[in-house]
């Protein structure tokens, strides 16, 4: 049950019924347990609203786009709450200078708009400070992955206008320890990815300042060498947390398994790395140059390469894989998109049912590990009400 200005539903996490109230700037006010009959009250639980922190684009809209508008951005918001997202950090990838000022500038445009600026906490920079090699730069474009340039930065963060609070790099190339010292020491957080760096250089970028491991077993070689490549130091060292994505088709079932019992449910989460292409039925596409087929189940294919050509679910696909692959409870799946999340990117004012958090939660029924979201409360908000979104 949901008001203006609270909702009630069974606690994702203690059974419990209770009532969390609202305050006026969107804030949990309060939190009370609530007597009811159990009998005559359907099983509706209420969670954090869901956090992702690597959305290229959704539903035609790619965010790296000549025309990028605060329209489209809406249109990616409000998809994305359809399926429980209640934040998310649109990705800017590697791309010419040029290029990437003009993004970081349509980009940060869409933020005027309130709406759009309530689930978007900041951006992610992905790129172009990564690995040269094949294979370990993906699907971004080579001719434009360079050397850590700091003063070249500098130039996108104004583009954006100081909203760029996530930087994926590799730690290995040029420039880039010094570099990543310098995003720690201004409040960035750095990512590591798309590498193929050695345990030493690993080690060495944890210590100044870097945290997460972007994507973890992916943005890979196809062949890699099974003693010295770039997965087991990010594995080893407790102060990297992996995101992983969990659609089933990035990651074996048997690797999701072992990521997560090495870190632990708790440092641990889940990321879609959607392209535009997401939320788009299936069917033969044109991506970045190159012709995807995206079939029936979610996989995104280019048959020239024989490989990925990106990700099309969304992180509540994530949430439900997870309990049928690891066998986690569905509170531990949860947190891994929502409390986690917030944990890592330091969203220090969301992703947990507390007070003095922003009233950012979802209300939603679960069955046969499936998770139909019925609301979506962005700030205190009512942000979505309905059944859950085609092919999320």
């Amino acid at each position: 049950m949901t008001g203006n200005s609270f909702a009630e539903a069974f606690h994702y996490q203690t059974g419990e019924y209770v009532r969390i109230e609202f305050s006026d700037d969107g804030l949990i006010r309060e939190i009370s347990t609530v007597d009811c009959a159990i009998e005559n009250q359907s099983r509706i639980f209420i969670a954090p609203g869901l956090i992702d922190n690597q959305v290229n684009g959704y539903m035609g809209v790619d965010f790296s786009e000549d025309g990028l508008s605060a329209d489209r951005m809406e249109m990616v918001v409000e998809a994305l709450r359809g399926s429980g997202i209640s934040s998310f950090m649109p990705t800017i990838i590697t791309n010419s200078h040029k290029n990437l000022l003009r993004n970081f500038r349509l980009a940060v445009k869409t933020l005027r708009n309130s709406n759009i600026r309530d689930s978007i906490p900041g951006f992610h920079l992905e790129g172009p400070y990564l690995s040269p090699e094949h294979g370990y730069y993906g699907t971004h474009p080579p001719e434009f992955v360079r050397k850590a340039d700091w003063n070249e930065f500098l130039e996108y963060q104004e583009a954006a206008e100081g909203n760029i609070i996530q930087v994926t790099i590799a730690p290995e190339i040029e420039g880039a320890i010094g570099f990543i010292e310098k995003c720690t020491d201004s409040g960035i957080v750095v990512s590591l990815g798309h590498s193929n760096a050695s345990a030493e250089i690993v080690n060495l970028a944890v210590e100044k300042g870097a945290r997460i491991s972007t994507h973890l077993g992916n943005g890979l070689a196809n062949k890699i060498d099974r003693h010295r490549n770039p997965i087991w130091p990010q594995l080893a060292n407790d102060l990297l947390t992996p995101s992983i994505i969990a659609d089933g088709h990035h990651l074996l079932r048997e690797e999701i398994i072992v990521f997560t019992r090495v870190k632990g449910p708790d440092n641990i989460f889940l990321t879609s790395d959607l392209s535009p292409l997401g939320g788009m039925p299936p069917g033969t596409y044109t991506y970045m140059g190159s012709e995807v087929i995206h079939t029936p189940d979610g996989f995104l294919k280019n048959p020239r390469m024989n490989c990925l050509a990106g990700a099309s679910q969304t992180i509540k696909t994530g949430v439900e894989n997870m309990i049928i692959f690891t066998g986690c409870s569905l509170p531990a799946a949860i947190n891994m998109a929502s409390k986690n999340v917030a944990k890592a990117c330091r969203l220090n004012d969301r992703g947990t049912i507390e007070t003095g958090k922003r009233a950012d939660l979802i209300l939603f029924e679960s069955a046969e590990n499936k998770i139909n979201i019925l609301k979506t409360i962005v700030k205190g908000r009512i942000a979505y009400t309905g059944g859950t979104t085609p092919n999320s």
